[in-house]
């Protein structure tokens, strides 16, 4: 074993594992990250500097009207004057802002920490009212009753979802760090969900062995996945923080690599990991605070999460539990055909766009469930989607639990419902599911009875929307199975129309020069030979005159772009060119193709039109 010389520093060790690889990055890795930037730009997904300056300008403006609430509300709460002006209080951000990868136009998550003695009912209260009266808020709404507590609003037209925790602290400091786990102690467990999304992202940043190379091979790695369909938590893919954690993982396996080699290594890991061996970015450690953790020797229910991705911050959660058997099948599929994308990217014989090519999804099923939505407002409808696109996933486990289907892919994209399919007055959105139905061996026909399926999901649906007080007259709900060549009744023609695929056929043309004899001397290195070509149909015939003029008797006029202009053909006195190859003797020709060749023609193709 080499021993480390004395001015060679100790490669610092990251994940749970050592890396596989500390090579450092040549030039034309650098050259395919700067060439994978550029495909992203025409996307969005990276803001100017103007647009950046404007969210600080947001987030500064909303850390004062903390700051302010928080005093006031302990002045009414007869603090003592001293600890009303160190009271404190403090915005952190969180998610996709947090990690330097948000695009434009995207919403920023964050978090309103508070001392022991603002409690959570003067955040729903006395604060809302508070910045309900500012004019740069718009689209005020309050979320008390979610599983994480949210108000939801526009400031200056930025999109923010503000959480709220209370720590058990006198004052709330600027320089506070949220990682420490004794921050959690004393806390109710809706502090600790808001307080989670914060730390579970300072601990990704700090594990990662490079941050830029980590943020924009994330922010690739996003782009692809939306593209591909396979960016939604909430319908069993993965969600943002799920996507960080693998992209985090795969740098700590190659920390020196820059963004295209990680990018190719992410496929290359993810496209043979063997699930439902879990994903974890350091060995989970046990703070003693008995909070409920992800561990399957532990909890039974654990043992059934089918692609674990385990956040590094204490408690530690499975943040993919939604993922079901269709919808690992797919992203596995993607992993594969990423890795096979890339492979040509970094060979040089394909570009980084064709990595962000949306699937075809409408032509990839032969059956699809159509899911419709209604209601009879615009602000009721925005309400009833909301809760049934929450259910989506039950319908697609009804599905999975048939025994005659094989997977069920849903579309995280919804569609507004065709005119010809909603009454005038209906807001309408819709989502496809394509079907796999298995083969039934020694059947000529099955008859396979989805109703059950569909209405244990409905029935779920209305249930839960009356249990919460929402159901309102013309809140509907209906799905349907439709046959591929159906769908044009519900999307538009654009949407379920084969993408047109210019149809490449090796043809072979049959190279016959004039009959001068020094061209047919076996000796004579100029000989007839076949040219073999793929090529569009309607090009041929130009890349055969254009590069041949010489051999052929007419301009390929039916398809002769304008700038075409007809070859000038040698006289028979004129020689030809000494690229041409002669021809064999008559008895030299032996292919059935090849015999008997029009005398008019010197261009003859492989019996294709």
């Amino acid at each position: 074993m080499k021993e480390m010389s004395s001015g060679q520093q100790p490669q610092k060790h990251y994940g749970i594992t050592s890396a596989i690889s500390h090579a450092p990055p040549r030039e034309i890795d650098n050259q395919y990250t700067k060439k994978l930037s550029d495909a992203m730009k025409p996307f969005g997904v990276f803001e100017d500097e103007d647009e950046l300056n404007h969210r600080l300008a947001v987030l500064g403006k909303l850390n004062n009207f903390v700051k302010e609430w928080i005093s006031e509300i302990s002045e009414s709460k007869n603090l003592p004057p001293s600890a009303v002006t160190n009271v404190g209080g403090k915005i952190f951000t969180f998610g996709s802002y947090r990690l330097g990868v948000h695009t434009k136009g995207a919403d920023i998550d964050a978090l309103c920490v508070a001392p022991r003695h603002v409690e959570r009912t003067d955040f729903f209260s006395s604060f809302f009212e508070k910045i309900k009266l500012h004019e740069e808020i718009k689209d005020l709404r309050a979320v008390e009753d979610a599983f994480v507590p949210v108000i939801k609003f526009k400031f200056d037209g930025i999109e923010i979802d503000l959480l709220f925790a209370r720590l058990a602290l006198q004052s709330i400091p600027d320089n506070l760090d949220l990682r420490g786990d004794s921050m959690l102690r004393n806390l109710d467990i809706r502090c600790i969900r808001s307080l989670n999304g914060c730390r579970v992202t300072d601990e990704i940043l700090y594990l990662v062995p490079n941050k830029e190379n980590f943020r924009l091979t994330l922010r690739a790695i996003k782009l692809w996945a939306k593209r591909r369909g396979i960016y939604s938590n909430m319908l069993g893919f993965l969600g943002g923080v799920s996507w960080a954690m693998l992209v985090a993982r795969t740098c700590q396996l190659y920390p020196n690599a820059v963004a295209a080699t990680l990018v190719h290594k992410f496929f290359l890991v993810f496209s043979k990991w063997e699930w439902p061996n879990p994903v974890l970015l350091k060995q989970p450690e046990d703070s003693n605070l008995n909070l409920p953790v992800w561990d399957p020797r532990v909890n039974p229910s654990d043992r059934y999460h089918l692609m674990p991705i385990i956040t590094p911050a204490y408690p530690q959660q499975n943040s993919t539990y939604n993922v079901s058997t269709s919808t690992r099948t797919i992203m596995s599929e993607e992993f594969k055909y990423g890795l096979s994308v890339t492979d040509e990217i970094l060979q040089g014989k394909t570009e980084w766009s064709k990595l962000f090519e949306p699937p075809n999804f409408f032509q990839k099923y032969k059956h699809y469930i159509v899911l419709t939505a209604s209601a009879s407002t615009e602000e009721n409808h925005l309400e009833w989607i909301g809760l049934v696109e929450s259910k989506i996933r039950v319908l697609v486990g009804n599905l999975e639990r048939n025994e005659y289907i094989t997977l069920a892919h849903v579309n995280p994209q919804s569609f507004p419902g065709s005119k010809e399919n909603r009454s005038e007055n209906d807001f309408v959105s819709m989502w496809f599911i394509g079907i796999n139905f298995k083969k039934v061996e020694n059947a000529e026909s099955v008859n396979i009875d989805l109703t059950f399926d569909i209405q244990s999901f409905t029935d779920t649906v209305y249930r839960q929307a009356n249990n919460i007080n929402m159901l309102k007259d013309g809140m509907k709900i209906e799905a349907m199975h439709v046959k591929k060549k159906q769908l044009h009744q519900y999307l538009p023609p654009e949407l379920v129309q084969k993408k047109k695929r210019v149809s490449f056929k090796t043809h072979m043309f049959l190279v016959l020069p004039r009959t001068e004899p020094e061209y047919n001397s076996d000796k004579s290195p100029l000989r007839r030979s076949l040219i073999y070509f793929a090529a569009p149909e309607k090009t041929r015939d130009q890349f055969f005159f254009f590069f041949f003029p010489q051999l052929c008797s007419v301009a390929p006029a039916p398809h002769s772009p304008s700038w075409w202009t007809a070859p000038q053909l040698p006289t028979p006195h004129q020689p030809l060119p000494t690229r041409v190859p002669p021809p064999p003797t008559p008895a030299q020709v032996s292919s059935p193709l090849l015999m008997n060749p029009p005398a008019t023609n010197a261009c003859a193709d492989n019996g294709s039109t």
